[in-house]
């Protein structure tokens, strides 16, 4: 029997999940991990690529022992991530400095950014599809600033699934659907930019080789499968960023196909054949892991960590008969949600905001309208209500979108941890007034770079072949006429948001969270 192994490093945890080649999970092993604040910093979001190293390696052996495979048997290995976040490496390859994802130690640098010059962040945005919300570049310029000894032995530069490919194989790269993230790199010609980098003040020799997912990048040496029981020689392959993969993950490889990605965060992509810039830079570009495919990106902030600060302050009750049950505990939730009207009482949840990826900024997380009768303003009414909130935020996301292109979807694909909700996938069909498909297989990051592996050793005869492995668990057909009182509600959601992100900005509350320099 063969397999393919990918490595899926996200925010929260990093996971090691085994396919066969019917795209069948064979096993899953996963580890929590936290990304430090260096108390010297503020906002900072540091990477331990020491300790976080050890952590993969035990989630491959853990893996390995779960499913009693012989290692031999996996045929190629890969790896996913978050996007922007990165590492840092000198001139012998050695680790000297990485950050995770959401790091907002840069804010001056940001700012100081945009006040060079007027259109600094305009040009750079038409190159490479990113504003200095979420690049590297405000953190190379902090990096200059306040670590100029880390700086000048700095001369490569990578994303995490890249080092995560490094320290399998011993060959440094980035790929183009996450290394794009970065910020120095141009779509159009997905590859590196050296001219985003001067344009901003920083060196323009940080970027290895680009290289395509699926591309055989090396393969595991002795040291590693002595460290982690796999075996000798086992191709490693070029992977991607993890909506990308997980686009991937669910058959979206052609031109207009939307996926929506329910993780922590909310990512809505649109598939492009050309890079196509918004005007405003309200929106995100990034180049698919799809070689001539691009992706147009919105993000909703934090749905699933909302959720899951949702059940962990006021859900002891159902965690508790979750674990007498053996039953999820969101499942639980969802039941007695499901009672509760369209539009949950009126309550309307302050939370993540519709993309402005150039002014990204998000009210103080509030609930709003709430009644005294616990019977409209309850547990399950409040669990409702921020189901619907993150469906709100996804369609005010896609119109940003139609806006620019005119394109609305007919259907969407519906991914991660927030599509196992029945009552959620429902919700965002009636939202959004389109159907809603759910892939059987939820580790879609993961199961989209197991394909482009399997792809690169030619296990598959291209990613058309291989994505037909994905397989449905189910369509949510719209609600039309629940549809209607939705797009009201959304109209009255974007003027309370509005005004509740006022007060944020005059200081009388706190922004959940607002980009570097804005």
């Amino acid at each position: 029997m063969d397999y393919i192994l990918a490595l899926d490093a996200g925010t929260g945890s990093v996971r090691a999940v085994l396919f066969d080649l019917s795209g069948r999970q064979i096993g899953v092993s996963q580890t929590e991990w936290t990304h430090i604040e260096d108390e010297k910093y503020p906002d900072s979001m540091d990477f331990d690529y020491q300790q976080n190293w050890l952590i993969i390696k035990d989630c491959i052996r853990s893996l390995l022992k779960k499913t009693n495979i012989i290692s031999s048997d996996i045929k190629a290995i890969s790896a996913t991530s978050m996007r922007e976040g990165f590492v840092l490496y000198d001139a012998d390859g050695r680790e000297i400095w990485a950050c995770a994802n959401v790091d907002a130690r840069a804010a001056k640098e940001a700012g100081f950014l945009k006040a060079q010059e007027a259109n600094l962040e305009q040009i750079t945005y038409q190159l490479s599809g990113q504003t200095f919300a979420l690049s590297a570049i405000p953190r190379l310029l902090w990096l200059k600033n306040h670590e100029p000894k880390v700086y000048e032995k700095a001369t490569t530069l990578t994303m995490i699934n890249d080092w995560i490919l490094y320290k399998l194989s011993g060959e440094l790269h980035m790929d183009p659907s996450n290394g794009c993230t970065s910020g120095i790199f141009d779509i159009h010609n997905r590859s590196g930019s050296r001219a985003a980098a001067l344009l901003c003040g920083i060196k323009s020799t940080f970027l290895p080789d680009v290289k395509e997912a699926g591309t055989v990048i090396g393969y595991i040496t002795k040291q590693i499968a002595d460290s982690t029981g796999l075996a000798e020689g086992i191709p490693v392959l070029s992977g991607g960023g993890d909506a990308q993969m997980a686009s991937v993950g669910v058959g979206a490889i052609d031109h207009e196909q939307t996926v929506i990605s329910g993780g922590s965060f909310w990512q809505q992509e649109v598939n492009i054949n050309k890079p196509i810039v918004d005007t405003l830079g309200r929106i995100r570009v990034n180049c698919h892991a799809v070689p001539n495919l691009w992706q147009i990106e919105t993000i909703a902030f934090s749905p699933g960590l909302v959720m899951r600060w949702f059940r962990d302050a006021f859900c002891a009750e159902e965690k508790a008969e979750a674990l007498k049950s053996g039953r999820d505990s969101y499942e639980i939730l969802e039941e007695k949600a499901s009672i509760v009207p369209i539009g949950s009482n009126g309550i309307m949840p302050i939370f993540s905001n519709i993309m402005n990826f150039t002014s990204w900024r998000h009210a103080s997380p509030s609930f709003i309208n709430l009644s005294l009768d616990p019977q409209k303003s309850g547990k399950k009414e409040l669990f409702k209500s921020l189901q619907e909130n993150a469906a709100l935020v996804t369609l005010g996301n896609l119109k940003l979108i139609e806006e620019e292109t005119g394109f609305y979807p007919k259907e969407v694909i519906f991914t991660g941890g927030a599509s196992k909700g029945k009552l959620w996938s429902q919700t965002l069909a009636d939202v959004l007034g389109v159907s809603v498909k759910v892939p059987i297989v939820k580790e879609a990051a993961a199961l989209g770079t197991a394909l482009y592996a399997g792809v690169g050793v030619q296990l598959y005869s291209s990613i058309s072949e291989a994505v037909k492995t994905v397989k449905w668990e189910r369509i949510h057909l719209p609600n039309m006429t629940n549809h209607q009182q939705y797009l009201h509600i959304y109209d009255q959601w974007l003027t309370i948001y509005n005004e509740q992100l006022r007060l944020a900005d005059n200081g009388l509350t706190k922004h959940m969270w607002k980009a570097p320099g804005v």
